[in-house]
């Protein structure tokens, strides 16, 4: 049988490296994960303690294609206790992980076709998905002064339709000041582009929160997870703000591409929302895992790094070491006994001189870790 051009989209390179270290683990190795975004804490006791309670109290069937409306009305309350805007619950979409989420608003968007802007290094697989919609991605470099983060000035001449932007950035972790994103969503605003914001990282911040775009604009488009705050990546469930006009749109897209999110999931989450002082507490595990990072990873000779605000990660410019960051990867996988991400996955153009670290984890695989990474590179010379 034929395959469908959309369908040869590139594959996730950090799913290819979990894969080797799975390999490495099975065959009796001790590996360190720095490569894959997933905490290691499980979701909130109060979210698995909600939903034991939920499933002996009786079945779990579909629900409404946007969600529990409890659900709906907790994510908006969210959004006033983060960032002090009143967000009305009926914009609230309840999806299947973020990856729904970008899903639906690709779909909901933009037509066969069009082009659509992402920042570069950015999260590889908004371009994927583009192009398995037949939509053309547009990767925008961002500069290492603008802390990889695109600016208005790189849109200048740019023929797209959308425009995806990710604050904190994954792979960078840098973010988006308000002053900045608002000048993004004003420059899209007046060219008739439709703006999506990634809030996927908003929670995990070390200094100042995180801007949401809905502190700026109601005519956009806003992504989020209970993945990476919340600690529940397999749980596979997210959600969007969309504009009110756009509600029907989505609703009716959503019905027919997913039915519903997982009902248990969206238990787990209401429950969630509520469970802050252990949330918190993974935060500050963050905090500790990124302090040692900053502090060992020059050690090992990794000193060129964006400076990393929020989300779990240290990008490194790895050019004075490599320009071929998947053999690199490799490398230190199967001698130092640590995986990470090759920049390619993030950057197609400048990414096979970078490297990407997770400091998801706990903190004593994250010690570990870069001991095995300073004692290898120190051999290596």
């Amino acid at each position: 049988m034929q395959v469908s051009r959309r369908a040869l989209v590139d594959p996730f390179i950090v799913m290819d490296v979990m894969e080797k270290a799975r390999a490495a683990e099975a065959a009796g190795r001790s590996i360190i994960h720095m490569e894959v975004g997933q905490p290691g804490t499980p979701a909130p006791a109060g979210a698995r303690a909600a939903l034991a309670q939920a499933m002996e109290a009786g079945a779990l069937g579909y629900t409404v294609a946007l969600g529990l409306p409890e659900l709906r009305a907790g994510i908006a309350g969210l959004y006033k206790r983060w960032y002090g805007v009143d967000l009305n619950p009926e914009r609230v979409v309840v999806t299947a992980g973020s990856s729904a989420a970008f899903l639906l608003a690709f779909t909901a968007l933009f037509d066969a076709g069009d082009r659509v802007g992402l920042g570069e290094p950015g999260y590889p697989s908004y371009r994927q998905i583009l192009r398995a919609l037949s939509l053309t991605p547009v990767g925008i470099p961002a500069a290492s002064e603008n802390r990889l983060q695109p600016v208005a000035a790189d849109l200048d001449g740019v023929d797209m339709a959308g425009m995806i932007v990710a604050s904190p950035g994954n792979p960078s972790g840098t973010m988006l000041s308000h002053e900045a994103l608002a000048s993004l969503i004003g420059y899209c605003d007046q060219r008739g582009i439709s703006f999506v914001s990634d809030e996927i990282y908003h929670g995990l911040h070390y200094g100042d929160r995180a801007v949401s775009a809905l502190e700026i604009s109601d005519d956009i488009y806003v992504i989020n997870s209970f993945s990476k705050y919340f600690s529940m990546t397999g749980w596979r469930i997210g959600w969007m703000v969309v504009p009110e006009d756009h509600v029907r749109v989505v609703e009716r897209l959503a019905q027919n591409m997913f039915i519903c999110p997982p009902h248990a999931s969206q238990i787990a989450a209401l429950a969630a929302l509520d469970c802050i002082d252990e949330l918190e507490a993974n935060r500050a595990v963050y905090a500790e895992n990124r302090r040692l990072m900053l502090e060992h990873l020059p050690r090992a000779g990794f000193d060129r790094i964006a400076p990393p605000d929020g989300a779990f990660y240290i990008y490194a410019d790895v050019s004075h070491l490599t320009d071929n960051s998947l053999a690199f990867a490799a490398e230190l996988l199967e001698h130092a006994g640590v995986a990470v991400t090759p920049g390619l996955d993030f950057d197609p153009v400048r990414g096979g001189q970078t490297l990407r670290f997770s400091y998801a984890r706990a903190t004593a695989d994250i010690a570990e870790g870069l001991r095995r990474l300073e004692e290898y590179m120190a051999r290596r010379g």
